[in-house]
């Protein structure tokens, strides 16, 4: 199950740094189009899609959130990679279901992954402080 939870958070990340490059779609039908591409399995669609919805539907308050722990930090200036982390890691840290320390590990990979080292650490500080001002750590 944790592998399946790991390849769909991985295929939600695929579609949501996809959907940044392509302003103005809606991240569902981004998505879809994504997983078509990649030939993504159900059960990972499965996991994957509440993220995406969870994203979609909060969008504007998620990324408050995010701008509210960062400091002289815009959404804007932050690279596309270290942005998508940080989205979907506050969607799954808003639904609530997923352990906190779970979803920072998952993101500070991800963001060591298709960034850097340096995006790791800020990508771990920033979520840090916003799950601890969810009052989810």
């Amino acid at each position: 199950m944790r592998r399946t939870e790991h390849r769909a958070r991985a295929r939600a990340l695929q579609a949501v740094y996809a959907w940044d490059m392509r302003d103005g779609q809606p991240l569902s039908r981004v998505a879809q189009r994504v997983w078509d591409d990649l030939a993504v399995d159900a059960e990972v669609r499965r996991h994957a899609t509440p993220l995406i919805h969870a994203l979609e539907a909060r969008q504007g308050e998620l990324d408050a959130m995010i701008t509210g722990v960062t400091t002289n930090w815009r959404l804007e200036r932050l690279g596309a990679i270290e942005r998508s982390v940080l989205r979907l890691a506050a969607a799954e840290l808003a639904i609530g279901e997923t352990p906190p320390k779970v979803v920072l590990q998952e993101a500070t990979t991800f963001a060591e992954r298709f960034g850097t080292p340096t995006s790791a650490r800020f990508v771990n500080g920033v979520l840090d402080a916003l799950a601890r001002k969810l009052g989810r750590l």
